[in-house]
């Protein structure tokens, strides 16, 4: 059975978004230390799931950074990996999705999940889209959470954990330290 992860970057004090909005996380400690960190956890995925604004987000972006002579090795190799990663969308609102491997569902989100856990490959990943996270977390659906935390405190913003209606147990599988002071923590979900 596949595993749906959630992998975000939070502030210390617990925030994955500046006041400012979605493009608000510019606190990330995100140096080469956290792009290897990154990629790893990555490598284990073939699927990513999204909420509308993460993939416009991501599809306004991530298609123009092959052809981007300033684009780091890092994010090229970015780039290649979410252009042939299958792309679930999660929104009410689109009509359609148009990026390269991607699949719109409009509604009964847990079944879909439920049937995704199911089908053969490697793990999934919800990759940023925190609303969509919160959304998720509430049905129970998230098997493991990597987090990194940035040393900084930014006061306010979108929480990382927002919603929760009931106790959640968490297993401590594995945590990191990185040159930049951030810290790593993946955690499997106790049921």
């Amino acid at each position: 059975m596949r595993k749906l992860v959630l992998f975000l970057h939070a502030s210390l004090d617990g925030f994955v978004e500046g006041p400012g909005g979605e493009m608000d996380i510019g606190w990330v400690s995100y140096d080469a230390d956290l792009e290897k960190h990154a990629k790893e956890i990555l490598s284990t995925a073939d699927t990513v799931l999204w909420g509308r604004g993460t993939y416009q987000m991501m599809h306004g972006y991530w298609p123009s950074v092959p052809s981007d002579p300033s684009a780091s090795e890092h994010e090229r190799e970015h780039a290649a990996w979410i252009e042939r990663t299958s792309k679930i969308v999660f929104s009410t609102t689109l009509d359609k999705v148009e990026w390269n491997h991607s699949r719109l569902v409009k509604e009964n989100v847990k079944d879909e999940i439920l049937n995704l856990k199911q089908q053969s490959g490697k793990d999934m990943v919800i990759l940023g889209s925190p609303r969509f996270a919160h959304c998720v977390m509430g049905l129970d659906l998230i098997d493991e959470i990597k987090l990194t935390f940035s040393p900084v405190l930014i006061g306010s913003g979108l929480p990382l954990f927002r919603g929760l209606q009931k106790k959640t147990g968490l297993r401590l599988i594995e945590n990191k330290t990185f040159d930049s002071g951030a810290i790593g923590l993946h955690y499997e979900v106790v049921r």
